[in-house]
Order: structure tokens, then C-alpha cells, then sequence
């Protein structure tokens, strides 16, 4: 069943493109990983799929039921966020808000999904600290729990792994692939190669136009893929 579909796309900004003719779908259950340099679209390909940014030309269509409003996203942090004070449960809680319209409060079920997603991440047990006292892993876990909280179908990951020790960031990595299996679809931009042909059923890497999409061993077997992989190794 398709969720997402991408048809003939060019990103940018003030009209000038980063990424053009951007063509693909994502199935309901896939695992998409969106590799590529810096600066070629993977963050404003997110953004406006999520409606936050338009396209300069082309269109995003949601199918199967999903809503954007029911799309998870976990982007980059910044600084300024790593410091927010308010408590783990208020943070994950805040993944709610998109589907609380004009209601102040939030619901029981909703309470009650927040708890589902911290021990699902197994982050119950500090639900009460201070989101600003955690260390880097227990925050993304956290942040994870948001997205939780406001995915039905479709979680979007921004570099959930940046800046994490490589123990951290294995565990993280497995987290995000238990919850793909467990039914949840994922799109993640990263750029590391190993986590990508681990977990990801399928690469998209851009440029300023779109380099490959399809199954993650094609990519793998391609020109391209190889030589992004050395390339990668390499840093």
C-alpha cells in the first residue's frame, strides 16, 4: 500500500532549485534511508513533505489513510533545544499537539500513549527528569518518543544519530529497525552508510538531481552507491 508519493519535485529556495525532478513512493512497511552531500535537499525533501516548506514545482500526495498530521518527525537538534526545561514526559506528550486542534488539554489516551512510547523506548523510568539533565542518547530516545506520539504510519528521522557516541548510535539504529518491524514505516536521512545497508530496504540519494531509488543491495551493486561508500568510509 503507497503512503507517500513523490512526483516530479524541485526543492529550493527563493526559487532557486537544490534538487529537481524528484520522483518516488514509499511503501507502506518500508525502510527508506535518504543519503547524499551536504546541501542536497535531504532536510527541505523532509520539511516539505511535512508542509512546513512548498516546492517550487511538483507535489507530495498522501495515500493508505495517512495523514500529515499523523506523520512522526524527529529533526535535527539544535543547541538551544539540547537545554529545554521541561520535564520527558512534557516533551513526549508534545507530539500530541497536532491532533489536539483547539483542546487545551490532553486526553487520557493520549497520557497513555506518551507512557506507551517511553517504555517502548525504555525511557519510562525517567519520565519525570528534566529533559535538559539527559544525556545526548536519552534525549534522542525522548525526542524518538515524541515522533511516536504523533506517528500513525509514517516516522521522519533527520540525522537521528548525530553527534552520539557509536554505542549510543548502534543502539539507537536498533531501536528505529525494531519499530519498522513492529509495522511502523520509516524515512531517515543519515550519513552513515553501515547503519543505511543494515536496516534500510530502500536508498534514495539525491543531488541536484535524484542519483538512485530502489532496493538497498541495487544500490549497493551500483556505480554510484560503491563510490558514495568508499567515500563515506573515508571521513
Amino acid at each position: 500500500m503507497t503512503l507517500l508519493t513523490c512526483e516530479n519535485l524541485t526543492l529550493g529556495y527563493e526559487g532557486r532549485p537544490v534538487v529537481e525532478n524528484l520522483h518516488f513512493t514509499v511503501q507502506a512497511g518500508e525502510y527508506l534511508c535518504i543519503v547524499g552531500e551536504n546541501g542536497s535537499g535531504k532536510t527541505t525533501l523532509m520539511k516539505t513533505i511535512l508542509g512546513l516548506q512548498a516546492p517550487i514545482s511538483g507535489k507530495v500526495t498522501t495515500s493508505g489513510g495517512l495523514s500529515r498530521r499523523e506523520i512522526g518527525y524527529l529533526p535535527q537538534q539544535t543547541v538551544a533545544q539540547r537545554d529545554f526545561p521541561a520535564s520527558v514526559m512534557e516533551v513526549a506528550l508534545s507530539g500530541c499537539l497536532n491532533k489536539n486542534g483547539w483542546r487545551p488539554f490532553y486526553t487520557k489516551a493520549q497520557k497513555k500513549r506518551a507512557d506507551q512510547a517511553l517504555d517502548r523506548l525504555g525511557i519510562a523510568s525517567i519520565s519525570r527528569k528534566c529533559y535538559r539533565e539527559l544525556s545526548g542518547g536519552q534525549q534522542q530516545r525522548v525526542l524518538l518518543a515524541r515522533a511516536l506520539c504523533a506517528a500513525d504510519k509514517l516516522l521522519l528521522l533527520d540525522e537521528p544519530a548525530a553527534g552520539l557516541d557509536p554505542t549510543i548510535t548502534e543502539e539507537l539504529y536498533r531501536l528505529i529497525a525494531s519499530l519498522n518491524r513492529d509495522g511502523m514505516t520509516v524515512m531517515m536521512i543519515s550519513h552513515d552508510m553501515q547503519a543505511a545497508v543494515q536496516f534500510a530496504t530502500r536508498i534514495l540519494h539525491i543531488a541536484r538531481r535524484p542519483l538512485f531509488w530502489g532496493p538497498t543491495q541495487e544500490y549497493l551493486d551500483s556505480d554510484i552507491g560503491r563510490l558514495y561508500a568508499l567515500k563515506e568510509a573515508a571521513r
